[in-house]
């Protein structure tokens, strides 16, 4: 069996519904590799629940409803889910249990930042969370919920966790390390440093520092790129665009 990773999909605001139908799925891998994929896992700003969008909700879910297997989300910055404290948390026997935003089959939920997941015999780390450089822009009774930063707790749990188990054989985050994130930068070829700071994207540098993994897996940036540390020996896969399949140790990127 494998997984299906991809990046944003802000409840097709930006169109991104075409990229993961059933039919472009198909197209781009085989019959045969579509029919082994057992979870599609979205790298942060789902963008589900969103308020207000309900009509555009059911015509997207209509289209996902259509492929056989579930989406489980990351934590993005652009997420509802972090402003529903009401939803419920469900166990599927992987590991940690996941919130439920849609229990129609196949369901919708969220992985939780800083719970580990077995998922089809691979152990997952999962954080979450990036800056919303965007809130500025809208209104001050408009602006995005402010679990999108980690609370001091989970961070505390998180840095024990690791104390006990530091080895993973995957990353799944929102937003990747700073270092890496540089290179994703526009303001980078143009010899500027962007004025803003990230504070989840420090803790995911912290973090890279203190686990050992085989690739690490994020979004937020809009850009498919992928970027290999040599002295970490491992790679940073950023989806939006193209999709990733994980069959085991074997990753295919379109």
């Amino acid at each position: 069996m494998s997984i299906l990773l991809s990046g944003d999909f802000h409840a097709n605001a930006n169109h991104e519904l075409p990229l993961i139908t059933q039919e472009t799925l198909v197209k781009k891998y085989g019959q045969d590799q579509y029919d082994t994929i057992k979870y599609h896992i979205i790298l942060g700003d789902g963008g589900f629940l969103w308020p207000g969008a309900e009509e555009n909700e059911r015509i997207n879910y209509q289209t996902l409803s259509q492929r056989p297997f579930p989406i489980l989300c990351v934590m993005g910055n652009h997420d509802p889910v972090l402003g529903r404290p009401d939803l419920p948390e469900i166990d599927l026997g992987i590991g940690e249990k996941v919130i439920m935003v849609n229990k129609e089959n196949p369901f919708v939920a969220y992985l939780k930042r800083g719970k580990v997941y077995t998922i089809e015999n691979s152990t997952f780390l999962v954080l979450g969370g990036a800056l919303s450089i965007d809130k500025e822009f809208r209104k001050p009774n408009k602006s995005w919920w402010k679990q999108e930063y980690w609370s001091e707790e989970e961070k505390t749990n998180l840095f024990y966790m690791l104390e006990k188990n530091s080895n993973f054989d995957y990353v799944l985050s929102h937003t990747g390390p700073s270092r890496i994130n540089v290179t994703m930068s526009p303001f980078r070829r143009l010899g500027i440093m962007p004025a803003f700071f990230d504070e989840v994207a420090a803790l995911n540098e912290q973090i890279d520092g203190k686990i050992t993994c085989k690739q690490w897996f994020c979004g937020h940036w809009h850009k498919d790129k992928y970027f290999q540390d040599p002295n970490l020996q491992r790679g940073y896969q950023y989806l939006y665009r193209t999709t990733a399949l994980l069959r085991g140790d074997e990753i295919g990127v379109l």
